[in-house]
């Protein structure tokens, strides 16, 4: 079964001389549909296989939750019941304007990563969690899982496995789907700060 994120950007602003509030700007299913487990454990500490310090994970719903937001999480939470989500938490564009991209993990990825040799030189097919044909080739029994050194490698038949620790811009890379997230994150910031503006998400399974 696989992870969804569903969520909101939302900006926070007086409106008609009332006191300050969030409000809801735009759905994030609006903006992107991608199962993207690197990037949710970069991001949010959710499907962390890649083994980052996440940047903003566990802080659960804001209790000043925009309307709109609120009315959505409640509302598919009645759909799929207090067990359908989890996850929950919110960042600001001011603190993903602060992300260091290239920063690497803490340590490998606990899924290797696998190459085929071409004739033009290596090229990445995947990343194995678990994998009979490797697990065979090295000893490995039935389900277990080993941490491996950065740079271990091993040739089995026509695929290279090899440990790979990789950095924040290669989960949430330069021309990837998130990309539409920050642009409209920025936009909201030019009009009303960048502390006042924030994605909140949560996640399925």
């Amino acid at each position: 079964m696989g992870t969804d994120v569903s969520g909101f950007l939302e900006y926070r602003a007086s409106q008609d001389g009332r006191e300050t509030a969030w409000y809801g700007a735009q759905d994030l299913g609006s903006l992107i549909d991608v199962r993207d487990y690197d990037a949710f454990g970069c991001l949010f500490g959710v499907r962390n296989y890649a083994n980052f310090r996440p940047v903003a994970a566990g802080r659960g719903l804001p209790a000043d939750v925009s309307a709109a937001a609120g009315a959505r999480f409640a509302q598919l939470d009645e759909w799929y019941g207090g067990d359908g989500f989890h996850g929950t938490t919110w960042i600001t564009w001011a603190e993903v304007k602060a992300v260091d991209w290239d920063e690497p993990a803490e340590k490998p990825d606990s899924r290797l990563h696998r190459f085929r040799r071409t004739p033009d030189g290596l090229r990445m097919t995947g990343k194995a969690s678990w994998s009979s044909e490797f697990a065979e080739a090295v000893g490995l029994e039935r389900g277990e899982r080993r941490e491996w050194p950065e740079g271990s490698e091993w040739l089995v038949g026509d695929t290279l496995y090899r440990a790979v620790t990789i950095r924040r811009r290669d989960a949430v890379t330069a021309t990837g789907e998130w990309q539409a997230v920050w642009k409209a994150m920025e936009a909201l910031a030019a009009q009303h700060g960048d502390d006042n503006v924030r994605l909140v998400v949560w996640f399925d399974d």
